[in-house]
């Protein structure tokens, strides 16, 4: 397969993509016009910028420092704990983004307690604790594993 007939096939790829991007946001504004309230709109609003707003200014670019700095030491250390290391990253950025809004319903929007029934900053410690275990154990295991193996490749040399 030539790379003229990969490179068409690529954009029309894109093209299929965008059309079914545009007409998911249209089926969206679509339902938010007809079943909200012209007064909970401004809310949704507010909402949908702040989460662009942490995962675009926020997260995102702390994944991509941390990232940076793991392939930066991934001389060091093996290539697996360096994927276990991201996805643990990503998985607590994505946990922290998704528990923070259940947090404040807990301390300051709480009319129903049994909406929100749990203790999520503690919950939200432990597997964070737990993860950064796991993040310090795979970086520990993987730089032992690349200091064992330059060590048998300089007794065989």
């Amino acid at each position: 397969m030539t790379s003229v007939a990969i490179d068409r096939r690529v954009r029309i790829a894109r093209v299929v993509l965008v059309l079914v991007g545009v007409l998911v946001i249209a089926l969206g504004a679509y339902t938010m016009v007809t079943t909200l309230k012209p007064n909970r709109i401004w809310g949704l609003v507010t909402w949908l910028i702040a989460a662009v707003i942490l995962h675009d200014a926020i997260l995102s670019p702390f994944v991509v420092v941390v990232g940076v700095l793991l392939r930066r030491a991934g001389r060091s250390v093996h290539a697996v704990a360096l994927v276990v290391a991201q996805i643990a990253i990503v998985v607590a950025a994505v946990l922290l983004s998704t528990v923070l809004p259940e947090i404040d319903a807990k301390h300051h929007v709480q009319r129903n307690p049994t909406v929100v029934p749990f203790d999520y900053v503690a919950r939200l410690a432990v597997v964070e604790a737990v993860l950064v275990v796991i993040v310090v154990a795979a970086l520990v295991v993987g730089s032992r594993r690349r200091t064992h193996r330059v060590a048998a490749d300089a007794v065989t040399d």
